[in-house]
């Protein structure tokens, strides 16, 4: 498996690049950590600076571009210690188009995210980087908030093809460490979605995940889909909230990213794996 993790010079995303080695401990993985320099002529294009010269700009993203990779390698060097290899590169550009990029260009399995930081309302704020990724990604993305094992997961489960898709990616990742996963379905019934179906959905689920040796948990709920997700993540306070991309409403030849997992994303306080794929039809 190749994982691409997107690094700035914050600590969440240095974090983000330990965690994700933490994370594959024990599976066969290669980590690339990208990180993306500012381009010069677009950061000094319209700026109004009369003592800065585009030489100073050019130094000054140079010096922190340096201390970026710098942090880069020391971290690498976790996972390196776990004998995963990790390689640091770096690009130039828009952050987001770079990252998306390379991604599928280089053929990666996952790409990583890390936050950026708390809204003081409620939840995570999601910059315009990564929506766009969520967006426009055509692999699953993992943003991902703190530094925890995971022992718990939840997977927010509608019985699509996407749904299923997210629960053969996670069990292979999670089969040394075995952790607890629950498989909650929302039967809304707004959408007149009888409970023989949703029973019909959480079965699916768990046979799925019992050919891999894990033996889930079966959950079911009435109501709003995102609500009744995220009241479960506050209530049991689970690790990992995994989720397929595409809603109900998803055009048949076109990827968006559903409204019901953008809100999961920007409001739950746990780390997110939206899952998608791009070989889905």
């Amino acid at each position: 498996m190749k994982i691409l993790v997107a690094v700035d010079k914050s600590e969440e995303s240095q974090q983000a690049l330990r965690y994700t080695c933490h994370l594959l401990e024990h599976f066969t993985a290669i980590v690339d950590a990208l990180y993306v320099k500012p381009d010069v002529v677009a950061s000094t294009e319209g700026a109004y600076a009369p003592f800065t010269t585009k030489s100073d700009v050019e130094r000054g993203i140079e010096a922190e571009a340096e201390k970026t990779v710098e942090e880069i390698i020391e971290s690498c060097s976790i996972c390196v210690g776990g004998r995963i290899p990790c390689n640091p590169f770096v690009a130039v550009g828009d952050p987001a188009d770079e990252i998306l990029n390379a991604a599928n260009q280089g053929y990666y399995d996952m790409i990583v995210l890390g936050s950026q930081g708390r809204s003081l309302l409620r939840g995570f704020l999601l910059g315009a980087v990564h929506a766009k990724i969520l967006h426009h990604a055509l692999q699953p993305v993992l943003i991902l908030r703190n530094f925890r094992p995971i022992q718990k997961i939840l997977v927010a489960y509608r019985g699509s093809q996407c749904d299923q898709g997210a629960l053969e990616f996670i069990a292979p990742l999670f089969a040394k460490k075995k952790p607890e996963i629950t498989i909650l379905h929302v039967q809304e019934t707004e959408r007149g979605e009888s409970e023989e179906f949703a029973e019909a959905c959480l079965l699916s689920g768990e046979e799925t995940l019992k050919e891999y040796g894990y033996t889930p948990i079966k959950k079911m709920a009435t109501g709003d889909f995102v609500d009744e997700i995220l009241k479960a993540v506050a209530v049991e306070r689970y690790d990992l909230l995994v989720l397929g991309a595409y809603g109900h409403k998803r055009p048949k030849y076109l990827k968006v990213l559903s409204d019901e997992a953008l809100n999961l994303v920007r409001l739950t306080t746990r780390p997110v794996l939206v899952y998608r794929d791009e070989k889905e039809e």
